[in-house]
């Protein structure tokens, strides 16, 4: 498996990747007005996505980095970026490819000297929730966000030393 930086002409497939994996598990309703910014993300050139291509080169997943002053609203100043966006295809799960994507995002934002790496991620993403703590995430509740009335967003921070 290889993890690299994706390719304009890829964005689109990339914003499908995200779609599905989301409409998989339920955190998405076919309907949803976040689907169109889920595959938008990235192709106005901010941030960076990454990819991960299988033995065949057919992307598989696939992860986002927001740098301050164009990330989300849970970033908040110099030093600090977003992960955004993590999706594996639904039948490439299991492999520890998401875990690799985190990573991968992890290396990029020390690379960038970024200090605090945050996230933003729903309450029912308990898979979601176990791999960044695993990682060395931490809840951050004062960043928590709600981007409508009755969704709240948790948020989560890991703290980096500079490359």
């Amino acid at each position: 498996m290889l993890i690299r930086d994706a390719h304009p002409d890829e964005l689109e497939e990339i914003g499908d990747i995200r779609v599905s994996a989301y409409l998989a598990d339920g955190f998405l309703s076919p309907d949803s007005g976040y689907a169109p910014h889920l595959r938008e993300l990235g192709a106005d050139g901010t941030g960076q996505v990454l990819v991960a291509a299988g033995p065949d080169g057919r992307l598989i997943g696939t992860v986002m980095l927001q740098f301050w002053p164009q990330g989300g609203q849970v970033v908040k100043g110099p030093g600090e970026a977003e992960i955004r966006a993590l999706a594996v295809r639904p039948e490439a799960r299991g492999s520890g490819l998401g875990r690799t994507l985190v990573a991968a995002a992890m290396a990029r934002a020390q690379q960038e000297r970024v200090r605090d790496l945050l996230l933003l991620t729903q309450p029912e993403m308990k898979a979601a929730h176990h791999l960044y703590e695993d990682a060395g995430f931490t809840r951050l509740a004062e960043r928590d966000w709600s981007p409508e009335p009755g969704i709240v967003l948790l948020a989560y921070r890991l703290q980096l030393q500079p490359a």
